[in-house]
C-alpha cells in the first residue's frame, strides 16, 4: 500500500490557480484609487477652441474641359485680410498625379473672394489660416 503524503496533481493546480487569482485581484483592488485619479482629465473650456474661418463658400459647376467641372469660391467676410492655404484631396487619383494637391498661400483681402479651380465631384478641400480652425469642404 502506497501512502502518498504529497497532494494530488489536481489539488496542486487548484491551489496554484487560487493563489494566482488572489494575486490578480489584490493588484487590481490596490490600484483602484490610483486608476480613478489617473482617469480624471480636466475638460477643456470651449473658449480654447480656435474660431471658425470667416469665409463663405460656394461651388459652381463650370462648362468646358479646361477649367474642370467645379470651382470653389471663397469670400472673406471679416474686416481683415486673411492669409490662407488650401489642400485638395482628389476623389479619383491617377497614377500620373499625386493624391493631394497643395494650393500655395494666398491673401484674401477683406470683402474679396478667391477661386480654386479644377475640382471634381467628391474632392475634399481643406482651407487653413493661422489662428483659425480648418475649413473642410467636399465638392458636391
Amino acid at each position: 500500500m502506497t501512502n502518498s503524503k504529497s497532494p494530488s496533481t489536481r489539488s496542486y493546480i487548484f491551489r496554484a490557480a487560487t493563489i494566482a487569482i488572489g494575486c490578480v485581484l489584490g493588484l487590481v483592488l490596490s490600484n483602484g484609487p490610483a486608476l480613478r485619479a489617473a482617469g480624471q482629465v480636466p475638460l477643456q473650456s470651449l473658449d480654447d477652441k480656435a474660431p471658425a474661418l470667416p469665409l463663405t463658400s460656394s461651388f459652381e459647376k463650370v462648362e468646358g474641359a479646361e477649367a474642370g467641372p467645379y470651382v470653389l469660391k471663397l469670400q472673406n467676410t471679416s474686416k481683415d485680410a486673411l492669409k490662407v492655404t488650401a489642400q485638395v484631396l482628389t476623389s479619383l487619383p491617377s497614377h500620373a498625379n499625386r493624391k493631394t494637391r497643395d494650393i500655395p498661400e494666398h491673401v484674401i483681402e477683406a470683402g474679396q473672394s478667391w477661386s480654386i479651380p479644377d475640382l471634381a465631384a467628391s474632392d475634399k478641400v481643406t482651407v487653413t489660416a493661422p489662428g483659425f480652425a480648418p475649413l473642410e469642404l467636399t465638392v458636391p
